[in-house]
């Protein structure tokens, strides 16, 4: 899939990247959990939360490809942002060049449309050039770390169906940050 402005990423860049994940607003009856500002460097409407698992599971070790759990709930109408486990390298920030190792997974069917682990190749491309969900759920993450996205079709795709995503999507992704420039 192209991933351009609208989609992902810059036409320019043509780069194969698809960015599509689903969230979550119910939590099963839990007790929700205050979340923590996003750390950034630029203006941000993620929230940052340590309890990912009241959306979706996430598993898999450092350096191997995520496993992920079915969508929990509804989707959430907001941008949730979540560190599997947090990097120790450069911090990313709103005009940096990143690679990446992601996979994505549709909220409404639960089943992964895109992965570059299973792609080939990690991806690299400017964050400004990818959708709003990234730009923003991002910034402040460290090299060497993996994040839950879990981005509302707002800042997704929005009312456009693109390959395997249908129209008003929510996207959950897993991003591993392996370089930021």
């Amino acid at each position: 899939m192209n991933l351009r402005k609208s989609g992902l990423i810059k036409a320019s860049l043509a780069l194969p990247l698809l960015l599509i994940l689903a969230g979550c607003t119910t939590d099963g009856g839990a007790k929700a959990t205050s979340p923590k500002p996003l750390p950034s460097t630029s203006e941000s409407s993620a929230t940052l939360t340590t309890d990912a698992s009241k959306y979706i599971s996430v598993t898999g070790a450092a350096g191997k490809a995520p496993v992920l759990g079915a969508p929990i709930g509804a989707a959430p109408t907001e941008l949730i942002a979540s560190d599997i486990y947090p990097g120790t390298g450069a911090v990313v920030a709103p005009t940096s060049t990143l690679t990446v190792q992601y996979t994505l997974l549709a909220w409404s069917t639960g089943k992964v449309v895109e992965s570059s682990w299973t792609g080939g190749s990690p991806a690299t491309f400017p964050l400004s050039g990818v959708i709003q969900g990234w730009q923003k759920g991002l910034p402040g993450m460290k090299a060497g770390g993996r994040r839950l996205l879990i981005i509302p079709p707002s800042l997704g795709y929005g009312s456009t169906a693109s390959g395997p995503i249908a129209a008003n999507e929510t996207l959950v992704f897993v991003v591993d940050v392996l370089k930021v420039a």
